[in-house]
């Protein structure tokens, strides 16, 4: 027998009495009202978004230079790896072999040695005929000079030494990037006006020493003076300085908050995925941007350098040797957030994306399969794998980006090994989840559809 119900406790406040039922046109107005502001917040989070894109855009670029500059002057092995090629560079051993050998040879009187020779051999009493030959002996004796001098400077600035001197005088100099980036006169590189120029007196001491080791006596004389290479002359070196300095400022936050403001532009998007495509592909533009403008900086500063100061295949090779850390930097990020947008595209609903998915699950399927049939079956294990699918490939996705941050300087290669060891990792385990049986194959199917 079923014990009666107990009554219904009183409503002192006739709570019931005042539940509102809406009718169907307040129920119309309610849903109206609702769609409306769903809209109004739809094209806000859009507004909020476009505005963090746009601004995202506009730094990547000076976050760029900006991490390149402060990583530059701040890291003394970097810098010197920036300019150490310089000494190997043939174009720029030919200038300065070029200008010691023509210092050295001007401070050689070749003149007065015929001169005395001439005075000699006409005081011994010889005829007028040798006296006049040992006068004309000036300008072989020059080229002799200079073929001797040539051969001495080149075995310098051709060998190891030079390397070594080249690579000490920056280290000790790094301070000097500093100063020019400052406007301060002290160190090996420093600004002179609208010049920057590098002081080589350290290959000018060993050169004089080794020519007056080799019998040159006259070599000790070489002056002190005209000691220095122009490296580039602009009249925009002071502007350029306001912006280094302001780039050095910001150099370690700039980066940072691009990134915020890209990962904010995704968040706030009513679509990630999508943002997050077109988060990657403004990256990627702005990024050959930065490329092309590299370019052009190039023209620009080579038309800008006359020929007498520095020819134009040793300035080109010192602009290519001193931006080639950057061009790196700029390249890495192309390449990543081609990747990335790539990646994102894969998880669309789009038709490609799916028939890429699908071939990729037939295929691991399949080695899958092949696995079981030969009695390697993983069971619970690939089981697990199958049922957490979306989480074990974020779980690779994001390992992969925190190697890449962690990464020091990563170049294209190294986004392109990361990416390799991702995508291996990813195969794996599919195919250990398709290794589970039918049920794991199943699973594996139910949870590798699009992302939302």
């Amino acid at each position: 027998m079923t014990p009666a119900a107990p009554p219904d406790p009183p409503d002192p406040g006739g709570a019931a009495d005042r539940q509102h039922v809406m009718t169907a046109e307040e129920r119309a107005e309610y849903e109206r009202l609702r769609r409306r502001a769903a809209v109004r917040h739809r094209r806000a989070r859009q507004a909020g978004s476009s505005v963090l894109l746009l601004l995202a855009l506009l730094l990547a670029p000076l976050a760029v230079v900006a991490a390149w500059v402060q990583d530059t002057v701040s890291d003394t092995d970097r810098y010197v790896r920036t300019v150490a090629p310089l000494a190997s560079e043939p174009a720029v051993q030919d200038v300065v072999i070029n200008r010691l050998t023509d210092r050295v040879v001007a401070d050689v009187d070749v003149a007065a040695v015929t001169d005395a020779l001439a005075k000699t051999l006409q005081d011994a009493g010889a005829p007028p005929r040798v006296v006049e030959g040992a006068k004309s002996l000036e300008g072989p004796l020059r080229n002799a000079v200079r073929t001797v001098v040539d051969r001495t400077v080149t075995r310098v600035i051709t060998g190891d030494a030079f390397q070594q001197v080249w690579e000490g005088a920056n280290r000790r100099a790094h301070a000097a990037v500093v100063n020019m980036l400052t406007g301060d006169r002290e160190g090996a590189l420093r600004a002179e006006g609208d010049t920057v120029e590098l002081d080589v007196g350290a290959v000018v001491d060993q050169v004089r020493e080794r020519l007056v080791d080799a019998g040159f006596d006259k070599a000790a004389a070489i002056p002190d003076s005209d000691r220095t290479i122009t490296l580039f002359q602009t009249e925009e070196l002071g502007k350029a300085q306001d912006a280094m300095r302001l780039l050095d400022v910001l150099g370690t936050w700039l980066p940072v908050l691009t990134v915020v403001l890209a990962a904010l532009a995704v968040w706030t998007a009513p679509a990630h995925r999508v943002m997050l495509v077109t988060t990657a592909a403004g990256v990627a533009l702005m990024m050959v941007v930065l490329l092309v403008a590299l370019a052009v900086v190039r023209r620009v500063y080579l038309d800008s350098v006359p020929p007498g100061a520095l020819p134009t295949d040793a300035a080109a090779a010192v602009y290519d040797t001193f931006v080639r850390f950057l061009r790196d930097s700029t390249r890495t990020l192309l390449v990543v957030a081609v990747i990335t947008a790539l990646v994102a595209c894969l998880y669309g609903p789009g038709r490609p994306a799916r028939a890429v998915r699908t071939a990729a699950d037939r295929s691991t399927s399949a080695a899958g399969r092949r696995l079981g049939r030969a009695g390697m079956r993983t069971g619970s294990t690939g089981r697990w794998l199958a049922d957490h699918r979306a989480w074990t490939t974020a779980v690779v996705i994001a390992a992969g980006a925190l190697a890449l941050v962690l990464w020091n300087h990563p170049t294209v290669a190294a986004v392109a090994l990361v990416l390799g060891v991702a995508v291996a990792v990813l195969i794996v385990l599919a195919v250990l989840a398709a290794a589970a049986g039918p049920a794991g194959r199943a699973a594996g199917r139910g949870t590798g559809g699009p992302a939302s």
